[in-house]
């Protein structure tokens, strides 16, 4: 049984899904107490739960503590099973974040698994749809596995609602570790305006102030298609289409916010990202990498190395609860320009 603190480094719910993705992934129990303790609601919220709920099906696991608000776990997992799965958060709650808990596992299993996933889609606090397609999933397909998604509906907080289907491939010969060390040349860059159910004139607004703040010209600046009876919500995003990595970064509009003070935020992400830091992943990715990459250099032995703009406290805490689980270590070094990550297995 590994006993965790959840308030440890960040605090936050990203020590409840690492955890129950390696405990899953290792079939190693886990107890994890003071859940989400940093948070201003400490302890299980809905979407924690899902991730939970959706753990015990994918592990038929046994589970102790799992209901609102609390803030002690026990996590005893089963074997994993391969299948297909349907997880509704009932919120504007991230369905994302329910498929980062169990997409390590069934990236294992012993055959392909299709999630339909309903929650939000695009939210503040939890890697956005368009991230994890355009982003995270190549790098996924790098380490051998597959990684399919399609929305099938926008989700906006705090109406939700938002249908992502997701297909999981797991790796025919195992995960496989690799490095990531330039970006390459630079092929593409264009920013979206998401705005369901809201003005056009709040998308024009933004890209337009967008597109001054970095120099993009009119072509780079989209709006694309909305579905029917989505929304009503609001995100601003860049995509960056580099040789070896996409990166995506992206501003939610809130109310009293204005479209201006939306793209000013993203602009400064933006070009923190690219004339800051010659690192080639952003602080969200490099923060994804972490449990795939360790799971391949856990399985091979082999070291994986990768460089990134920012250490985050989110990403410094992911590292020590992989660390906890799996034979390997993050060891970082700070270069002029960027960090370096590269991560080893420990003599057992």
């Amino acid at each position: 049984m590994i006993e965790l603190d959840g308030s440890h480094g960040e605090g936050g719910g990203q020590i409840l899904r690492t955890a129950l993705a390696l405990s899953m992934c290792t079939g190693v129990p886990m107890r994890i107490s003071n859940i989400r303790a940093k948070r201003a609601k400490p302890g299980l919220m809905r979407q924690h739960l899902a991730c939970v709920h959706a753990a015990q099906q994918v592990s038929c696991a046994e589970v102790s503590g799992a209901e609102l608000g609390s803030q002690a776990l026990e996590f005893v997992p089963g074997p994993v099973r391969a299948g297909d799965y349907r997880f509704a958060i009932g919120t504007a709650g991230s369905c994302t974040l329910v498929l980062q808990t169990v997409l390590p596992p069934l990236m294992l299993a012993n055959a392909p698994s299709t999630l339909h996933l309903s929650g939000g889609t695009h939210n503040p606090m939890a890697p956005p749809y368009h991230f994890l397609e355009r982003s995270f999933a190549p790098l996924v397909q790098r380490c051998g596995a597959g990684l399919e998604l399609n929305i099938r509906r926008h989700g906006f907080y705090p109406a939700g609602g938002g249908e992502v289907e997701a297909t999981i491939l797991p790796a025919p010969g195992g995960l496989q570790p690799f490095d990531l060390m330039e970006r390459g040349a630079l092929r593409a860059a264009y920013a979206e305006a998401l705005i369901p159910a809201l003005p056009r004139g709040v998308a024009m607004r933004e890209l337009q102030a967008l597109g001054q703040a970095l120099g993009w010209s009119q072509e780079q600046l989209q709006v694309p298609p909305v579905r029917q009876n989505e929304g009503p919500g609001n995100a601003l995003l860049a995509t960056l289409v580099y040789e070896h990595v996409t990166e995506v970064f992206t501003s939610f509009g809130e109310k009293g916010v204005s479209a201006e003070q939306v793209a000013a935020a993203l602009a400064r992400e933006v070009k923190g990202y690219q004339e800051a830091s010659d690192g080639v992943v952003g602080p969200h990715l490099a923060d994804q990498l972490a449990l795939p990459l360790a799971l391949a250099v856990n399985a091979t032995g082999r070291p994986a190395r990768y460089s990134f703009s920012q250490m985050t406290e989110h990403t410094r805490t992911n590292f020590g609860v992989v660390e906890r689980f799996l034979p390997v270590a993050f060891e970082t070094e700070r270069g002029e320009r960027q960090l370096v990550v590269e991560v080893r297995k420990r003599p057992v």
